[in-house]
């Protein structure tokens, strides 16, 4: 009797209690909408597609509309003002001792971090890939919650070297890559190793923060080679084949036309050098290839380990197809000398420097307007993939609205974990409950001017370039193209308001 008695308590203890889930965050740079097969694209993603066809698949999920701004959203649970990153990060020197500012340029202190919560939960905790929230040491992962880090402090670098004013470090030392160096491998490579040497008994959280397939334009000639026939059709074709491939798999309701392509982009029958555009979409779809591949073999570990059923795997982006173009920025990062030898270096290889422009960007995006820095669709919607055996037995896709800021909570929620601090995000457990989560009262945006506000079906945004707000019936016009502005001056008047008081609370310009 006495055994039996010690048997039942031992059980009932935390240590014989079941474990808690492993987490796995994914998120891509710079990716569009339609840039998976699942959403659409013609690139071969095929494990991201398993994923979603298991997982739940978000058709309305949204991001902040930029690398470092989503990025605190979702290590914060907060929108990115309130933790420091309204704008983009302070690359000089910085003085911590001030108090917190909206736009200050690197992650506030007195905001913790998910790593920080689930470590004081029992966690292990790695990240593999890009930082970009904080430029001095004292901001880095390891002071920041993660037991383990390797990746890019910087912003976009080259994938095969470490450019000057770059940082690539692991757990607080310098990282030199070696001659066979190509940074989507490595940080996959990385993220394989930490789950590898996880404890098995206790749970992981992990963060894999990929640089693909943000520009410069870098993948294996091979590779690049098996996508240049694909592209020869341009961009207008690509843009209405997925477009049509999305309306046959259902995935997106109340979208029955596609709206004009950006009339500042040339017809693609109509350039003069074809081959070197062809050659870029080609390099970037290599680059999304490698990164699923990479996403398949951090998969296959897990399962090797024996902790898939246990595993909720995440992924996304942090913002919409982007538009930039280089001339400027390719002077800066490379010298003179570097960036007129990228101007003869072949596309995709160690030395070449550049983007694939607003042209590609356009089918990226398909079906929305406008890219990443904007608040319209094509900005700040994505693709979010939420896999987790144990709670998702079947795959569904949802129309329910979420926001990056709210996978904090929801990691939080299936940790069992109390946050220390109040967060701004809404758990999304409910909804992979196949549940109606209760929404949140209003989400808003600001990035270098532009801003929205979306309240249940209705969004007003504000382009910075023509200065004018727009108001949107997202439920029958999701792609923006019938601004109700004046039709309906109460609902816009009504929203801006709200928009003011959000943004006069925050701090927000």
């Amino acid at each position: 009797m006495k055994h039996l008695f010690l048997f039942l308590f031992l059980i009932s203890t935390p240590l014989f209690a079941q474990k808690k889930p492993n987490i796995i965050v994914v998120l891509a740079d710079d990716m569009g909408y339609s840039d998976i097969g699942l959403f659409g694209s013609e690139i071969k993603t095929p494990n991201l597609d398993a994923l979603g066809q298991k997982g739940a698949a978000f058709t309305q999920f949204y991001n902040a509309g930029r690398c470092c701004p989503s990025r605190t959203s979702l290590l914060t649970g907060m929108y990115p003002h309130q933790a420091g990153m309204g704008l983009m990060v302070t690359t000089g020197k910085y003085d911590h001792t001030k108090p917190y500012q909206p736009y200050q340029g690197f992650l506030s202190l007195e905001t913790p971090t998910i790593a920080e919560e689930l470590r004081k939960n029992g966690y292990q905790t790695f990240m593999s890939g890009k930082w970009h929230v904080g430029e001095q040491q004292e901001d880095w992962p390891n002071q920041r919650g993660f037991d383990h880090y390797f990746g890019l402090i910087s912003g976009a670098n080259s994938y095969y070297e470490v450019l000057s004013r770059r940082q690539l470090v692991e757990d607080n030392k310098k990282y030199v890559p070696n001659e066979h160096f190509y940074m989507t491998e490595a940080i996959s490579d990385k993220a394989i190793s930490y789950v590898k040497s996880a404890q098995a008994q206790k749970p992981f959280f992990l963060y894999v923060a990929y640089t693909a397939p943000h520009w410069p334009l870098h993948a294996p000639v091979k590779l690049i080679d098996q996508y240049r026939e694909t592209y020869r059709k341009g961009w207008e074709k690509l843009r209405a084949d997925r477009f049509a491939r999305q309306q046959k798999s259902g995935l997106l309701t109340n979208i029955h036309e596609l709206p004009p392509i950006d009339p500042a982009i040339a017809r693609f029958d109509t350039i003069k050098n074809p081959s070197v555009y062809i050659d870029k979409m080609a390099t970037y779809a290599a680059m999304m290839q490698i990164m699923d591949e990479g996403i398949g073999r951090i998969m296959q570990e897990v399962k090797a380990k024996g902790e898939w059923e246990n595993t909720m795997f995440v992924f996304l982006s942090d913002n919409g197809a982007c538009h930039e173009i280089l001339d400027d920025r390719s002077v800066r990062d490379l010298g003179e000398a570097g960036y007129q030898q990228s101007l003869i270096t072949p596309v995709g290889a160690k030395g070449s420097y550049t983007t694939y422009g607003k042209e590609w960007a356009s089918a990226g995006n398909t079906p929305f307007r406008m890219y990443k820095h904007w608040m319209h669709e094509g900005g700040i919607s994505t693709p979010l993939i939420v896999h987790f055996p144990k709670l998702i037995k079947k795959g569904f896709r949802t129309n329910q609205v979420g926001h990056i800021m709210d996978l904090f909570p929801t990691f939080l929620d299936v940790s069992h974990s109390t946050p220390s601090k109040p967060v701004q995000g809404k758990s999304l457990l409910p909804i992979l409950n196949q549940k109606t989560r209760a929404a949140h009262p209003f989400i808003a945006w600001e990035h270098q001017g532009n801003r929205a506000i979306r309240e249940g079906d209705w969004k007003l945004v504000w382009d910075d370039e023509i200065k004018q707000w727009e108001l949107y019936n997202l439920k029958k016009d999701r792609i923006e193209a019938h601004d109700l502005a004046k039709q309906m001056p109460e609902k816009r008047n009504d929203l801006l308001n709200k928009y003011t008081q959000w943004a006069q609370s925050l701090g927000v310009k």
